[in-house]
């Protein structure tokens, strides 16, 4: 039964991920959200669950951002909001500007002190080792080391970048979320188009784990205010996204479920004591049997719908922690909550997922008619609507058939 909700909740974005958690308002509260950000994506228009109602280009200024954000609440004065950022760049200025909204809004995030910890590398990844999250061979290279860098690995490798909201903002011939590269040629490729853009930060090198998408795990959580746990699902990739821009999201997600890499998860978080959503990606690597961990965001991800469609609301671990401050135990999603979330249509999951284990438990799940698409929900319908999700599917199988597999710098 959805619940009354006596608060308004106000999102920090515009696009898949807003719309997702959108959705989990909606779906636990029957209450409609507010988006205020830089524009809003075709998922977020002519919504019935959501509203976007300020558009400000220059909001990634941090005066910009405290001004209209504070703006905005006059228009509620008296009721109790809820602000949740949905994406790096509004977690960053959240996590800079939280003392200034603290008395205005009620949201759940990290000090600028643990946000410090999660980005500086060899703090991270000793945290990691103390509680056996392991994580690939890893190096970096930056503006004044990349010309005759080679790595302490062997190829082929990945290279992405460290400061993913600059290199957004970048452009070059070639440039990819993530490379694949196979030899020197195609990293002096890569490292000179970087370093000949606006991009001057430090780019990760790592040594490639093989396996094709399904190899790929997503753990979200929400950990409360005093740093404990409250929420974990696990999510066994089927298909990541293969545009440039989308390399490293994903397309399609099944429940999973994985009690010693919950647990080692939840002894980390706790550990630095982290507080709000947290975004693991990971990898099993099949030459040592274990997963590797490549980094944690640090706030719900694009595709963490999945976990709302699981059980696992997103917008109920929120609001239960900072509106009412509801003690509860750390829930938990199993394969008796399993289904198919997916933002691609059923045709590019049928066509490009390989792996037959993978292929058959998806097409389970899509007879038991546990298949959950994150564009088109049964709250939100209309004919407008309709013909934006039609054009969605079209342009993913369009975007499949010519980007499939291409990750290297030529491709």
């Amino acid at each position: 039964m959805v619940q009354k909700a006596d608060f308004i909740p106000v999102l920090l974005g515009g696009d898949a991920n807003a719309y997702g958690m959108a959705r989990s308002f909606f779906e636990e509260y029957g209450t409609v959200s507010h988006a205020i950000g830089k524009g809003a994506f075709h998922i977020c228009q002519n919504s019935k669950i959501m509203t976007c109602d300020v558009s400000e280009p220059n909001i990634e200024d941090d005066e910009v951002f405290v001004r209209t954000v504070l703006d905005f609440a006059k228009r509620f004065e008296g009721q109790t909001l809820v602000l949740a950022p949905c994406g790096d760049n509004y977690t960053k200025l959240l996590v800079r500007n939280q003392d200034a909204l603290r008395d205005t809004y009620r949201f759940s995030i990290m000090t600028p002190e643990q946000f410090d910890l999660l980005s500086t590398k060899d703090r991270f990844y000793a945290t990691c080792e103390k509680h056996g999250l392991n994580f690939p061979l890893t190096d970096e290279v930056s503006k004044e080391t990349y010309e005759g860098y080679e790595p302490p690995f062997e190829y082929p490798i990945i290279v992405k970048p460290a400061n993913s909201v600059a290199y957004w903002n970048c452009e070059y011939p070639g440039k990819k979320k993530v490379f694949e590269v196979r030899d020197s040629t195609e990293l002096r490729a890569i490292l000179e188009g970087v370093y000949s853009s606006s991009y001057d930060d430090v780019m990760i090198v790592q040594d490639f784990i093989p396996g094709d998408d399904t190899a790929m795990r997503v753990m979200n959580c929400y950990s409360d205010q005093d740093g404990k746990v409250k929420m974990m699902c696990l999510g066994d990739v089927l298909l990541e996204e293969h545009t440039p821009e989308g390399i490293g999201s994903y397309g399609a997600i099944m429940t999973g479920y994985d009690p010693a890499i919950n647990e080692r998860i939840k002894g980390f978080l706790e550990e630095i004591g982290y507080i709000g959503f947290s975004n693991f990606d990971m990898k099993f690597d099949s030459r040592d049997g274990s997963y590797k961990l490549f980094e944690i965001n640090p706030r719900q991800g694009r595709s963490s719908y999945f976990s709302s469609a699981s059980g696992m609301n997103l917008a109920r671990y929120l609001v239960e922690d900072v509106v009412y401050g509801t003690d509860r135990a750390c829930d938990i999603a199993t394969l008796d909550d399993e289904v198919l979330w997916t933002m691609v249509p059923l045709s590019v999951i049928r066509t490009y997922v390989t792996n037959e284990e993978a292929l058959a438990r998806a097409e389970r799940l899509i007879k038991a008619g546990k298949v959950s698409q994150s564009y088109w929900s049964k709250d939100d319908r209309s004919l407008l609507r309709w013909i934006s999700f039609q054009m969605n599917q079209r342009n993913y199988r369009k975007q499949y058939k010519e980007c499939f597999g291409h990750r290297h710098i030529n491709d």
